[in-house]
């Protein structure tokens, strides 16, 4: 009897303490936090499409072009991991250069700087000051096609004018799709047993509805994917790269990055991302891995972006210049927010973002991008053991910028 109460009095105190953890746990994280509260937010102020599968939540804003603005792993209550511009939204104005309404997924067309830019009129100096997002992929409203519990699909036709007075006409058709469990193992060759997260893909098609073949010379198109992230002190963007090749990443995009920021060793470079301090990098075709990812210390959470890479070599290049070789920019990018040259400051967010080759399409011809985003939340064990699989490092070797 005596072993039979003391086994009901620890299994008493387990439970205990077990609950007190979780309620610390849930009073660790503050209500705005949540995605339920971004959901209700944003249902305030526009229309949003909901994605919804077991416990994984995905938002939508067709009038933000379609973008994913946040999503949950654990329901409604669970973290929030896109980075939103509440007090922006809630104003109802527009801005100039650009409306920065956040979202962990936009879509923008690239090249961004150089002569066939869709981001500077001809004859403009590439500089903040003359630095506009176009329209199409600012401020006009995508129109929804389909929409199934977890599945949505969004088109538009749009016209937009380069650098060099290139016009093109094209549409756009981007579908928005919930991963399952089985989907996601596969893809990421990992097991996801004991581990909350959320998935989903974005499939992008781009078509040239108009007159005419695209020719390079003229300038062309490509499709540009771009996260906010919520920016945290203990929070390291990962992005592996091809061995030996790290003289090829671009990390003067706004100025030299500082060292004590940016650490590329061999194979795989560590970014600072606290949004304290502006700055980008870029990883070109040849020294890519089609992946890239961060870990925020704080909050626990590992973060994988996947993209569809074909060999392909031409990619637009979007530095602020007038360029010698146009056709030699990058796959993927890194951004981390900060003071810009008027001393503004969009947000405390970091960015993810990937590209699709540059490719003349021929009229009525189609460009496919394809992109995956994850996030996970569990142990560090559990955490670390997919960091080791997909970005090829463990998460206790992740140094303290």
């Amino acid at each position: 009897m005596k072993k039979i109460l003391s086994t009901l009095l620890a299994l008493s105190v387990w439970a205990c303490n077990t609950d007190t953890q979780t309620r610390e746990t849930q009073t660790t994280m503050k209500s705005e936090e949540t995605f339920g509260y971004d959901y209700d937010f944003l249902k305030k102020y526009k229309e949003v499409v909901l994605l919804e599968q077991d416990s994984m939540k995905v938002a939508i804003v067709g009038d933000y072009q379609a973008r994913v603005m946040t999503s949950s792993a654990k329901g409604m209550n669970g973290f929030s991991y896109g980075w939103i511009n509440h007090e922006f939204i809630a104003s109802g104005k527009f801005t100039p250069h650009m409306n920065a309404f956040g979202g962990e997924e936009r879509f923008w067309f690239g090249p961004e700087g150089g002569q066939f830019s869709v981001f500077f009129k001809k004859g403009s100096t590439f500089d903040f000051a003359n630095w506009q997002t176009p329209a199409e992929i600012d401020t006009v409203s995508y129109d929804l096609v389909e929409k199934q519990a977890d599945k949505a699909l969004f088109s538009k036709d749009m016209e937009l004018e380069n650098y060099s007075g290139t016009k093109f006409k094209v549409n756009l058709n981007r579908e928005i799709s919930l991963l399952n469990n089985a989907d996601a193992e596969k893809l990421l060759g990992v097991s996801l047993k004991d581990i909350n997260w959320v998935g989903y893909q974005t499939k992008n098609v781009l078509k040239n509805t108009g007159a005419e073949d695209w020719d390079k010379s003229k300038g062309v198109l490509s499709i540009w994917l771009l996260g906010m992230m919520k920016a945290s002190p203990q929070n390291t963007i990962i992005i592996p790269y091809q061995s030996g090749k790290a003289d090829q990443i671009n990390d003067s995009y706004f100025g030299k990055i500082a060292a004590e920021r940016l650490v590329k060793k061999d194979d795989i470079l560590f970014f600072k991302a606290d949004a304290q301090s502006r700055g980008k990098i870029g990883i070109p075709p040849q020294a890519l891995k089609p992946v890239a990812g961060s870990y925020d210390v704080e909050n626990k959470i590992l973060t994988i972006v996947q993209f569809d890479y074909n060999g392909e070599t031409d990619y637009v290049n979007s530095m602020w210049e007038i360029q010698k070789n146009p056709y030699k920019g990058d796959a993927i990018n890194a951004y981390n927010d900060g003071k810009n040259d008027s001393g503004s400051q969009m947000g405390q967010f970091y960015e993810l973002e990937t590209s699709s080759p540059a490719i003349a399409l021929k009229r009525n011809e189609s460009l496919t991008h394809t992109q995956r985003t994850f996030h996970f939340e569990g142990t560090e064990n559990a955490l670390d053991a997919i960091s080791k699989k997909i970005l090829g490092v463990n998460l206790s070797e992740v140094p303290k910028l």
